[in-house]
């Protein structure tokens, strides 16, 4: 398919001028596609449906959001994990990567956009909010602007537009395709919504329109495109884990896309993520459930102070790293009541102490319920 064109520019470069979007011809439906397209939109249902049975489910998403945050920042060469960014969430260790930052605007992005949603349709005008939030006070090697679409040429790969491995729009050119991707996010036509999103994921890479943060902000695009769209319910499907497993494809196929208006490839590949990463999310739902049961029965079934435990239980769904004084803030217990009720949740091997010869400044983990999202 005929995506843009090549064209030489004043500096001696050439930079990828968009066609008119979307592409005039239609996507051309083989074997594969239709039989991955199904079988994304089959399993997108079972994890609708599984995921309402979850007690805690927004819990659920806060810690779908973690895992999220820390790989697309990895897929940018962030080394900070998802455990690092609970840790600095509780303020509990002083020996952080600095990258962790990313992670933590990552989480406030995503957590802005989905509740941003709720009053303004999906538009540049909220990318833009998006963008600002994400960047503004964050780790750049360059002044990311944020919130502002560029003003200037950017690239990617190389030290300059003449050696890059891609040149993304001029700033008139941008402007024109933002606005095609725009009236293309809110045009109604018989075209699959996992299709469009496919379709909206790529090109938004395409057109590059920020200085610095493209990447996250395209990924996080996804999210809200499938929850504008109310393909689920609520916000449980993150590519990027599937994205950062295959790194090299995902940016190969996406320089395909409009290097060589290989849109197939790039949908079949982006269809193939969204199978695998709703049959992982429905494995990590039934997980959960499992367990807590398990856990809940385990302090029922305990001799005292079930009600607090249980509420602690509650939360450590949210923050599944803590420390006493997380117990303390929690419970309103005094030091040495807290104390008890951490001590009684290790007895029940809820919760594991961290480092097991330290006697003050203790954490404890849910190890059980981190090892559901953070294991291969």
């Amino acid at each position: 398919m005929q995506i843009g064109r090549l064209v030489l520019q004043k500096g001696g470069y050439k930079a990828f001028i968009p066609d008119p979007f979307p592409p005039k011809d239609s996507i051309s439906f083989d074997n594969e596609l239709v039989e991955l397209l199904g079988k994304a939109n089959l399993n997108l249902g079972k994890l609708d449906g599984i995921t309402q049975t979850l007690k805690q489910l927004d819990f659920f998403i806060f810690m779908y959001v973690r895992k999220e945050a820390a790989l697309s920042s990895e897929i940018e060469g962030t080394q900070a994990t998802m455990i690092d960014s609970i840790e600095a969430q509780l303020k509990i260790s002083k020996e952080l990567p600095k990258d962790v930052n990313d992670i933590l605007h990552y989480i406030d992005a995503m957590n802005f956009g989905l509740k941003r949603l709720e009053s303004l349709p999906l538009s540049l005008r909220l990318i833009q909010e998006v963008h600002k939030v994400l960047l503004t006070k964050a780790r750049s090697e360059v002044f990311a602007y944020p919130g502002e679409f560029r003003k200037t040429p950017n690239w990617i790969g190389g030290t300059s537009p003449t050696n890059a491995r891609y040149v993304p729009p001029p700033v008139y050119e941008m402007n024109s395709a933002l606005s095609d991707l725009e009236k293309f996010l809110h045009a109604k036509n018989t075209l699959s919504p996992l299709l469009k999103t496919g379709l909206v994921h790529a090109q938004f890479e395409t057109i590059h329109p920020f200085v610095d943060g493209n990447g996250r902000t395209g990924r996080l695009l996804v999210t809200f495109y499938l929850c504008q769209q109310k393909v689920l319910e609520r916000p449980v499907l993150y590519l990027s884990e599937f994205f950062k497993r295959n790194r090299e494809q995902y940016f190969d196929l996406l320089q395909n896309y409009h290097d060589k208006g290989d849109v197939i490839s790039w949908l079949k590949f982006f269809l193939t993520g969204v199978i695998e990463v709703a049959d992982s999310a429905i494995d990590t739902s039934k997980k959960i459930n499992i367990l807590r049961e398990q856990d809940i029965k385990k302090i029922q079934n305990s001799s005292r102070s079930s009600k607090s435990a249980l509420m602690v239980l509650d939360k450590l769904y949210d923050l599944p790293i803590i420390n006493v004084a997380k117990i303390q803030e929690w419970t309103g217990f005094s030091r040495a009541s807290a104390n008890d009720l951490v001590d009684k949740l290790v007895s029940l091997n809820i919760l594991q102490q961290r480092e097991k010869n330290v006697s003050y400044g203790r954490t404890f983990e849910y190890v059980e319920y981190l090892q559901v999202f953070t294991k291969p």
